[in-house]
Parts: structure tokens; sequence; C-alpha cells
């Protein structure tokens, strides 16, 4: 794959205009729209459902079921876009690999694409050829085969659907018991295509991030791959609920962090995300500053992981665009190396990278639409420490819910709201965001928290 610095820009709906087409157009694929359209680029939206997120600010949408490979080659075919960008998971990669081999421009790649869909496939490319850092992991096909990875991974284990993505199709299996019950999960709710499955170990990490690597081009118009600040992040179930950024602030003059640690099993943790059950342990850093040294180092760590995973996808091939790489985080004893292990990867900004609206100079979804589109990243800068807070509806199938308390939210200094524009809502689904910057790591967290919850609050159905 042949890919040259870009030198022009065309103007929307005219002959000559470069063309986005995104695949996929919730709140993330949203803000890759704005980010597009400032650049004169022209933007088709495509979804499953009318009047998605990103659909409200494109120029043109299609309405289909993006696993119908037929279906994405007719859209492809008719409006012939210069870079196709897929903005979920639930995308018929069949069909991908076959429109970049009739010289489509896939981001960031098709084979790329499928592999980070495929948790079998993703797996051995991170363990056995990146060679990073993962948990215990075993394969199965069937009850039997499932049964017996379990066994050997050990409990409490993760079983995952080879398709899958938010959480869908997996299980936390505590017993040999629950085996059957996780293989019926996996079996009916995997997303795409698949009948394997993939059995994981659970790692006791004090912190989650998530590194938005960007492979785009430098000076010399070579591929290269920059690092932002790592992303902290967490959660006590499978899907997304606060981030932010960076994932430790570090107090130069002082040696260490200027707030303690608030991670997995924290008080904050549980305020932020209560719960369902009991969670399975406490970070022993939660309370603790982090000296210098051990955030350096886990930095540096973090950057080869996700450097070592991107690079393998790319391959010979190459591509473009940014890559949301989840890690988890093991400070260490007291006087002890920190450990990275590699959890999964996607080839597009994610979710937890939106707090980089308000820390970055340049949000992920803009450094995914200049590393797509060939311009130039001449550097990646931190502007303030910030965090972010989901807003969640709380009921089923309410159509164009209202928002109220956003008065009161955005009168808090350094507060910022992002409501997606969802049409209808179902239970815990995320309509909106509230970001917030401050000093601190722990201010910042706190104002969000206290922001999105108001809103929440307050929701007309």
């Amino acid at each position: 794959m042949t890919i040259k610095p870009r030198e022009y820009l065309g103007t929307p709906l005219f002959e000559g205009a470069v063309k986005l087409l995104l695949l996929g157009s919730g709140e993330l694929g949203k803000e890759i729209a704005i980010e597009a359209t400032r650049m004169g680029v022209e933007v088709i939206a495509v979804d499953r459902y009318e009047n998605a997120p990103a659909m409200q600010v494109a120029h043109k949408s299609y309405t289909v079921n993006m696993l119908d490979g037929a279906a994405l080659k007719a859209i492809v075919h008719r409006e012939k876009p210069d870079v196709i960008v897929p903005e979920i998971e639930a995308i018929n990669t069949d069909a991908l690999v076959e429109l970049e081999e009739e010289g489509f421009f896939v981001i960031p790649n098709a084979k790329a694409v499928k592999a980070t869909m495929d948790r079998v496939l993703l797996r051995k490319l991170a363990a056995e050829e990146a060679g990073v850092p993962t948990s215990r992991y075993e394969f199965a096909e069937n009850l039997d085969e499932l049964k017996d990875a379990c066994e050997k991974v050990g409990y409490p284990c993760i079983v995952k659907a080879q398709m899958s993505s938010g959480g869908l199709g997996s299980s936390l299996v505590f017993s040999l018991n629950e085996v059957p019950k996780a293989f019926e999960e996996a079996r009916t709710k995997a997303r795409g295509f698949g009948g394997r499955m993939i059995v994981e170990g659970v790692i006791e990490f004090d912190l989650e991030v998530t590194e938005l690597a960007v492979a785009h081009l430098g000076d010399d118009g070579k591929m290269k791959i920059s690092f932002p600040k790592p992303v902290g992040h967490v959660r006590s179930g499978s899907h997304y609920h606060v981030s932010w950024q960076p994932f430790l602030d570090l107090d130069e003059q002082a040696g260490m962090t200027k707030s303690p640690v608030e991670g997995y099993g924290s008080q904050r943790h549980l305020a932020e995300d209560p719960p369902r059950g009991k969670l399975l342990w406490s970070s022993k850093w939660n309370g603790k500053y982090v000296p210098k040294e051990v955030v350096e180092e886990a930095e540096r760590k973090i950057y080869d992981v996700a450097g070592k995973v991107v690079s393998r996808l790319l391959g010979d091939r190459g591509g473009l665009g940014l890559f949301g790489c989840e890690i988890f985080v093991k400070l260490g004893e007291d006087n002890g190396k920190p450990e990275v292990y590699f959890n999964e990867i996607s080839p597009r900004p994610h979710d937890t990278g939106m707090v980089t609206m308000i820390t970055q100079d340049l949000s992920e979804m803009a450094l995914h639409v200049r590393a797509v589109l060939g311009l130039p990243i001449p550097e990646i800068r931190l502007r303030s420490i910030g965090a972010a807070h989901v807003i969640l509806s709380h009921k089923d199938g309410k159509w164009a819910p209202r928002y109220g308390g956003v008065w009161e939210a955005l009168s808090m200094p350094g507060v910022h709201v992002r409501l997606f524009g969802k049409p209808v809502t179902y239970f815990e689904r995320r309509m909106g965001l509230a970001l917030a910057t401050a000093s601190s790591i722990t201010e910042a967290r706190e104002k969000a928290l206290k922001a999105a919850h108001l809103l929440e609050s307050k929701i007309q159905y």
C-alpha cells in the first residue's frame, strides 16, 4: 500500500471533493465527522438506524445493516470515497477485504480491521507474534473444550466470543458449574461470525489505561507511530464509564504524583461506577502517591506494548489512523517495577479517549482525521489535566429525551458537556458526556462525576 502526503483538499458536494465514508455513526463518529467537515471534507455517514449522531452533522447518510456485505459494497461503489473509516466493530469485514482488493482505501487496512474484531486472531497476534505480555489464555470450540480451557486458565476467568465487542458475548466465570451458561452467552450474543471462544485469566491490575497510538505520515513522508499521554480509566463492568488524562499526574518538583491513586476498588471508583456485585480485589496503591520513576517506567512500557501491537497489525501493508490500545497496569510493590499487560485494541478512536476533547490540542478524533487524510501531525500536546464521565439513560424505549440541569452543570468552572443527540433511549445507554479540567486528576474526576450525575438525574423521558 503506497500512501502519499496530501497536498490538496477539495470542496464538499462538488467535483474534486475529498470523501470520507463513516461506517458507524455514533458519538465517536459524530466527532470524526465534525473534525473532517472542518477540513472541508465531504462526509457520508452509515449506520443501522436513522438519525444516528454522525448523520446529524454529515453531508449524506445511509441506513443499512452493516453486517450485510452487499449493502456496504453498493454504498461504496456509489459514493467512491477516498477513505473508508470503520467506527464500530459490527461490520462485514470480508466485504472490507474485497473493497480493499478493488483499490479502495480502508482505514487502517482491511486485514487489521478484521484481526481486531476477532479475539482469537488478536490474542495470537499480540502474544505470539508481537510478543507482548498478556493474561493467560486458552481457546475452545465447544462446551467440553471450554470446560477444559477454564480449568487450565484457572478461576475466576473471562469467557469471550471470538467475534464480539462492548462486553457482548462475554462472561466472568467463577467455577465449572458456570461454564455452560458462559458458553451460551458467547454462542448467542457474539457479533458477526466465528464460533470459537477465548478464555482469559483475570489480572489484578491497579489501573486500566488506553494508549491512543496514532500511525501517521512523518516529515519524510514515511509512516511513523506517535504516542499521546496514556488515558486512565476504571470500570466495574464491561462498559466505559469514566476516564482521565494523563493516567497519573506527575509533579516534577516533588518527584511524585499530585494525586493519590484512586484505581480499581477505590472509594472513588465505587462512587463513579457502582458495581452490581462484589469486586474481586482492591488496588494496594489506592490512597498512595506514585514515585516519578515508577510513572516514567510505566509510561515507557505502555508505549512499547502499544507500538509493538500496532506495528504488527499494520505489517507490510502499512496503514494510517489512531488505535485505542487497552492495557492493564500493575504498579508493582512499593519498591518494585511496574508491569503492563495488553488487553485489546481497536483501529479507531476509543470511547475512553473522548476526554482528549478537553485535554489535548488535537483530540483523538482530530488526530484520526489528520492521519487518515495523510496530513501532518507535528506534535501532540497535553493542554490540561481532565476527566470525562458518561451521562446514561435509565429508561427503555423513550424517544427524544430532554436534558435538564444544563445551566447548573455548565456553571461549574472547567466543565463542558457533550450531548450526543441519540434519538431513543435504552437502559444505561450512553447519551452524553460531562468533561472537566482541573489542576489534579482527583479534582477533575470529582467535577466530571458531579456534572454527569446532575444531568442524569434531570433527564426528561
